[in-house]
């Protein structure tokens, strides 16, 4: 019987679909038949919002359609094959946001979410009765139960929801920084910190360090619990050759004064060893010449291939992130 292990990955976005994926993959081809037992997945709610009516939660989604098979690959977002009827209708009483496309199938699952919101069911219980619907292969949490929405702060002080700046102005409007309110008080959901404390690796998808990750880690006692955790934490660039594989990563981490390269993410996440997240990260070859620099903050870097364009490149970057925490 081969070695079930315990992993955590902290994602959100496409990059951390992409990676999930790979993991569960990775995790098949080792022979495991219950990847849902090895497998936890703590997604980003940051980006989450209340749109006429309904609660939307994006990155939520997306890893969940991802898993499910059934999300839109082309366009990035949404499920396969939908359709707008509803969404035009929405248009057409001047409801919604007109640049923010809801598919009707997306929107079921939008309506049906806020139903068992309104009923009383955290987002913990909502997600997990969610996840009944189709084999995923992993157990997906919540960050946290609270609702922590991303703002972001312009230049001349005025302040729109993360997805307007995102979707409708595709981050041209230069941001001074990003809040969250309510994230002080917010607490991790129900059987993060113990997934975290019980892995034998936690590993950071290659999503935006800023707006995916950075709100997973500022939910309170969540650092505490991955510092204090015996698992090995391993990271996963989301630059390659100094650029973004996918979206405007590049302007978030300029608003918070990060460059754009994969040392210097490495950096901001900082060493475990002296405070901060990461015990080793995975950079491309393209970046093979940071690898020293890496190395001199007190994460051990490891370079290898980081494209994941199809679920074989997917499976083998995790298993080397699953190699380099010797798991």
């Amino acid at each position: 019987m081969p070695v079930t292990p315990r992993i955590v990955v902290l994602a959100g976005g496409v990059g951390g679909s992409r990676f999930v994926l790979g993991v569960r993959e990775a995790l098949r081809r080792r022979g495991i038949a219950d990847t849902a037992e090895a497998l936890t997945v703590v997604v980003n709610t940051g980006d989450d919002l209340w749109l006429s009516g309904v609660r939307l939660q994006p990155d939520v989604d997306s890893i969940m359609y991802a898993l499910a098979g059934v999300n839109d690959t082309e366009r990035g977002w949404g499920r396969q094959g939908d359709t707008e009827r509803v969404n035009a209708e929405l248009q057409e009483w001047d409801a919604g946001w007109p640049w923010f496309t809801l598919g009707d199938l997306d929107l079921g699952t939008h309506l049906a979410r806020t139903g068992w919101l309104r009923d009383g069911l955290t987002p913990t219980e909502v997600l997990e009765r969610m996840s009944r619907r189709w084999p995923l292969g992993a157990r997906l949490l919540p960050m946290t139960d609270a609702e922590v929405d991303t703002i972001v702060v312009l230049e001349d002080g005025s302040r729109l929801h993360f997805q307007e700046w995102w979707t409708r102005h595709r981050a041209t409007l230069t941001p001074s920084r990003f809040d969250n309110p309510g994230i002080d008080s917010a607490s991790p959901a129900p059987g993060v910190a113990d997934a975290i404390a019980a892995a034998d690796v936690v590993l950071v998808a290659p999503s935006n360090p800023v707006v995916s990750i950075g709100p997973i880690l500022a939910v309170a006692g969540i650092r505490n619990v991955l510092r204090a955790t015996a698992a090995p934490i391993v990271g996963v660039s989301p630059i390659i050759g100094g650029r973004v594989v996918r979206g405007m990563a590049d302007v978030c981490l300029a608003a918070i004064g990060v460059e754009t390269t994969a040392d210097a993410v490495a950096a901001h996440y900082g060493a475990r060893a002296h405070g901060g997240l990461l015990d080793a990260w995975l950079i491309a070859e393209e970046d093979a010449a940071l690898a020293a620099g890496v190395d001199g903050f007190g994460i051990r870097s490891i370079v290898t291939p980081l494209w994941m364009t199809d679920v074989d490149r997917s499976a083998a970057l995790a298993e080397s992130a699953l190699a380099a925490a010797g798991v």
